[in-house]
């Protein structure tokens, strides 16, 4: 569907709003250095900052000439002591009120980031702008609905007591959101108990059939990732028939247990036999090109994020959808809620992000600095400054670094970004990468050394059958939902090849060693398939090294790639196959339990 790309008139309610965009982007440069004094301020007696000498002093070269830029591993022993019950002010004066766990991880397990209560109110504003700035480009969307799938994840507490969950399931479950006014630019299909209901099957069925009774009401369809929505829409084609069934009777199926879920549908659900018969011609024939607007008609937009990893799903979501717009509006993460795309209705490729200055205080490693950055000079010659954020450069490349309220003190995120531009003196930012990912499918995110390990763990398995791994690499299959891992392992074999059966324990094998975030996605999310391995014949990684030096890599310093995403590789790959093998059952997981 096409969409006007020229703004229209501005709707007065957002006028304010809208201003205040504005002001922020127009003076970038005074906003952070108010928000670095304001966090200097709230936090100089913390035990973190006054072991750097600092005085009380709350401005920008004491700040970044004694305080060190620092990973989650050097902050790990502070964080622990917060987990195991420390209330004393260690990196933040304001009580820690939980811990947001990212999807990124150290040492296997989730890394925990501390949050405080007068953050979600920092998050609820950010969220507030996103609909003012969408309004520009898409009017009347308070003439309607959106159908968001919506979940919240699983939950565990620390020694100390403290909740350690997702940010998001932190918003969703929380007063703001629970509370939130009603606000016709606002309003969504999906019940509130179903968003809230933990069990993933019976969350995403309530929120498919809400969906479908009010198909007609529908301005935009989203999730968080594309990934997700992806995952909603091969749900409706496994379960059309017991949602048809639902909307003709009236009766809400018998897997649907939660008792807060099936008060509010008693609510919702009546008889329609007429939407029920349209919904069984939608999808008996199993043709599910432009599934999307043809239930629901009036979809404007997809709202997704498909930027970074999740740019693997654009085909599949133009499928779906007939080549509808997809809008990423928001940028942020478990560390800091950044900022948002004030241009929403470009193309995927063209999205950037401006980070909101008054959400944190932001600075950036240049990307061609391959020393690690340090405030401290290292044998005489002095380190190389960080970028603020008024400061860096259109066309370079950055890796960011935030400091926050909540304590977090120059801290490396792990995003690559790259600037595209300005609006007003606030740089534009596309995202590139997660530092160091190699594999992601949803949320999990897997690095080379994690990979790694797991090989060898799974290759262990095939010694005692006089087998080894020569040689692999990886890729994340998306062609199917959900998408999985597939290995493909070059093998050395003394006598008769493994067995089917050997091989499927060795994928069980690798899924085991991943960490608790790809675990939990095979698991509890199922966002994530079963890990596949495929085995190719002697000689395809000496095959791949030809086609890469053909292309001009340098023979003196090839070495096999770890991941591949380029067509004519993965189809070199796939052609030299000699067996398929998955994993025969879901690796063990339970949530973390913090020790």
């Amino acid at each position: 569907m096409a969409v006007d790309s020229s703004p229209p008139p501005v709707n007065e309610k957002f006028v304010k709003t809208l201003n205040f965009i504005e002001e922020m982007t127009k003076t970038t440069d005074l906003v952070q250095e108010k928000v670095l004094a304001e966090i200097l301020a709230q936090n100089a007696r913390t035990e973190y900052l006054e072991r750097f000498n600092l005085g009380g002093a709350t401005d920008r070269h004491a700040f970044k000439s004694k305080v060190p830029v620092v990973t989650y591993e050097d902050l790990q022993p502070e964080i622990q002591r917060i987990a195991n019950g420390d209330r004393s002010p260690i990196l933040c004066s304001y009580p820690i009120s939980e811990f947001l766990t990212s999807s990124g991880t150290s040492a296997g397990e989730r890394k925990l980031m501390p949050t405080i209560r007068e953050e979600m109110d920092r998050r609820q504003m950010l969220y507030s702008l996103l609909m003012p700035v969408m309004n520009l480009y898409v009017p009347g969307l308070d003439k309607g609905k959106g159908l968001y799938f919506l979940f919240i994840k699983a939950e565990t507490k620390t020694p100390g007591g403290l909740v350690a969950r997702p940010v998001l399931t932190s918003y969703y479950k929380s007063e703001q959101f629970k509370n939130r006014p009603v606000d016709p630019y606002n309003v969504y299909t999906s019940p509130d108990e179903a968003i809230l209901c933990v069990d993933s099957f019976q969350s995403m069925y309530t929120q498919m059939l809400c969906g479908l009774l009010m198909r007609e009401e529908v301005l935009r369809v989203g999730a968080v990732f594309a990934s997700g929505l992806l995952r909603a829409i091969k749900f409706l084609t496994l379960n059309w028939r017991p949602l048809a069934h639902d909307i003709a009777t009236g009766s809400l199926n018998p897997k649907i247990t939660d008792p807060a879920i099936q008060e509010r549908m008693a609510k919702i659900l009546k008889p329609n036999p007429e939407l029920a018969q349209f919904i069984v011609g939608e999808c008996e024939g199993e043709n599910w090109e432009r599934i999307i607007p043809r239930i629901w008609p009036s979809t404007k937009y997809l709202d997704v994020i498909v930027t970074g990893a999740m740019a693997q799903y654009i085909p599949l979501l133009d499928f779906y959808s007939g080549g509808l717009p997809q809008a990423c509006t928001m940028y942020a993460s478990s560390e800091c809620y950044f900022g948002l795309n004030l241009k929403p209705m470009t193309k995927p490729s063209e999205v950037s992000y401006t980070i909101m200055p008054n959400m944190g205080y932001f600075e950036f490693i240049p990307h061609d600095d391959q020393a690690p950055p340090t405030t401290r000079s290292v044998s005489g010659v002095p380190p190389r400054p960080l970028v603020e954020l008024a400061d860096v450069e259109v066309g370079k490349e950055y890796e960011l670094v935030v400091t926050t309220y909540s304590g977090l003190c120059r801290y490396r995120v792990g995003d690559v970004l790259r600037v595209t531009g300005y609006h007003n003196a606030a740089p534009q930012f596309k995202f590139v990468r997660r530092k160091n990912v190699l594999l992601s499918i949803d949320a999990d995110k897997t690095d080379e050394l994690e990979l790694q390990r797991a090989v060898e763990s799974a290759a262990a398995l095939l010694r005692e059958h006089g087998a080894a791994v020569v040689e692999f690499t990886s890729y994340a299959d998306t062609s199917s939902i959900p998408g999985h891992y597939v290995i493909y392992w070059e093998l050395s074999v003394k006598g008769k090849a493994p067995g089917g059966e050997v091989m499927a324990e060795c994928c069980l094998a690798m899924e085991e060693s991943m960490n608790t975030v790809y675990r939990q996605c095979r698991v509890a999310d199922n966002s994530v398939g079963p890990l596949e391995i495929r085995v190719v014949s002697s000689g395809t990684f000496e095959e791949l090294m030809d086609y890469a030096i053909s292309r001009g890599a340098s023979i003196n310093q090839y070495k096999a790639p770890r991941c591949v995403s380029y067509t004519p590789i993965v189809e070199l790959l796939d052609a030299r196959v000699l067996s398929a093998h998955f994993s025969p059952k879901a690796p063990r997981w339970t949530p973390e339990r913090r020790v």
